[in-house]
C-alpha cells in the first residue's frame, strides 16, 4: 500500500489534460463548467482534486486504467462535480445518487451532456438499476459515504465486463468513526476479495483525510 502519492504519474485519459489554471499546472477536462471552476479560454475546465476522490486518484499518479470513451457506473454521484468530469472524456455514464436534492442539480448537470444518465437509486441496491445500466460496464467509480462499502462494491460487480475496472474511494469514517483507518481499509480490501483481485492501493490524505484509493479488476 502506497501512503504518499509517490507513484510515477501514470497515463492521463484521452480527454484529461493538465492544464494551467491561475499559475499552477492542475488536471482538466473539456466541457460546461458545473461548480465554479476555472475554464480557460480553449473550454478546458479545472478538475480540483480535493473536491473529487477520482481526481485525487489521478494526480497521485494511481493506474486508473482509464482511456477514455469507456462506458462508467458511478456510484455516489451526488450533484455531480466528479462525474461531471467523468462523462467529459467517457461514453455511457450512469451516475447513481440516492438522494432527491442532488438529484436534481446532476440533472442540470446532463442537460449539457448526452452521455450522462442521472439515477435516483440507492447503490445498496442494484437490482433496482440493473433493468437501465447496461452489462459489460467497462468501469464502476464508487465513492458512497456508507457503512459497508466493500459490500456495495461486491454487489455491484454483476455489471463489470470481465476486464472493467473498480476505481473506489473508501472513507473510512464512513465505516467506523472509532477504528483506526488503516484497520477499516484492511477490513474493506479482506471483503472485496471475495469479487476482486487487487491492482493497487494509495492514501488519499493529501487531499482527502483518512480514505483510501482503490484499483481492481473482476475475478
Amino acid at each position: 500500500m502506497s501512503d504518499d502519492g509517490s507513484a510515477a504519474d501514470a497515463a492521463l485519459p484521452d480527454g484529461v489534460e493538465r492544464r494551467t489554471f491561475g499559475g499552477r499546472e492542475r488536471l482538466s477536462t473539456r466541457g460546461e463548467p458545473v461548480y465554479g471552476e476555472p475554464v480557460d479560454s480553449d473550454g478546458w475546465r479545472a478538475w480540483d482534486a480535493g473536491r473529487s476522490k477520482l481526481g485525487a486518484m489521478l494526480e497521485l499518479g494511481m493506474d486508473t486504467g482509464l482511456v477514455g470513451g469507456e462506458s462508467v457506473l458511478y456510484l455516489g454521484a451526488a450533484s455531480g462535480t466528479t462525474v461531471s468530469h467523468v462523462a467529459d472524456f467517457a461514453g455511457p455514464t450512469y451516475a447513481v445518487e440516492f438522494a432527491p436534492r442532488p438529484v436534481r442539480d446532476l440533472v442540470g448537470v446532463a442537460e449539457d451532456r448526452d452521455n450522462l444518465f442521472p439515477l435516483l437509486k440507492d447503490a445498496r441496491d442494484p437490482d433496482s438499476y440493473a433493468h437501465v445500466v447496461e452489462a459489460g460496464i467497462d468501469c464502476l467509480v464508487m465513492d458512497v459515504a456508507t457503512r459497508g462499502q466493500a459490500t456495495v462494491a461486491v454487489r455491484n460487480r454483476q455489471f463489470l465486463a470481465d476486464d472493467g475496472r473498480l476505481l473506489m474511494a473508501v472513507k473510512a469514517r464512513s465505516e467506523d468513526v472509532t477504528a483506526e483507518p488503516d484497520d477499516v481499509f484492511d477490513d474493506v480490501i479482506a471483503e472485496l476479495d471475495s469479487a476482486y483481485e487487487l491492482l493497487e492501493t494509495a492514501r488519499l490524505d493529501r487531499f482527502h483525510a483518512d480514505h483510501l484509493g482503490i484499483v481492481a479488476r473482476p475475478k
